[in-house]
């Protein structure tokens, strides 16, 4: 397998994890468990701000714990609700990926939607690809738009 094979293969996973099937922390006791779980193996993990780049390596293990209670006094700050709600793992007692919507920017989080917003951070154990440069590629009103002019 060349490097750009095994590139493709990673953006594939990454892809299909992220697209895959998720439960939510609903209430702040589901979240804490989430947590737990999370920091008892802190190491590996990829911490994905979706206003930036990928990053290109795991957080060391110390920064990570670090990030998680930064991220946990956010939620609970600005999301001052009873429930939770707005983070989402592929496993919630063995989690490789995490989806956590930003409490000012939710959009329709729950529910069907061919496009639903992309979360805040992603957090996991797949090298991350730049999911916001995914759907600025994808057609949408593009097509849309050109039709209105006659243009394909």
């Amino acid at each position: 397998m060349t490097g750009s094979d095994k590139s493709d293969v990673d953006r594939s996973d990454y892809l299909a994890t992220f697209n895959g099937r998720f439960s939510s922390a609903l209430r702040w006791p589901q979240f804490d468990s989430l947590w737990a779980h999370a920091r008892e193996d802190p190491e590996g993990w990829y911490v994905y701000d979706l206003a930036e780049a990928p990053p290109a390596h795991p957080l060391e293990p110390e920064a990570f714990l670090h990030f998680l209670a930064e991220l946990e006094q956010l939620l609970r700050r600005e999301h001052d609700e009873d429930y939770c709600g707005i983070v989402y793992a592929d496993n919630l007692e063995a989690p490789t990926m995490v989806k956590v919507y930003d409490p000012h920017n939710l959009g329709m989080v729950c529910g069907p939607s061919t496009h639903p917003p992309l979360p805040g951070w992603v957090l996991s154990r797949l090298v991350p690809i730049d999911l916001p440069a995914l759907q600025r590629s994808s057609p949408g009103r593009g097509s849309w738009w050109r039709q209105i002019f006659g243009s394909t």
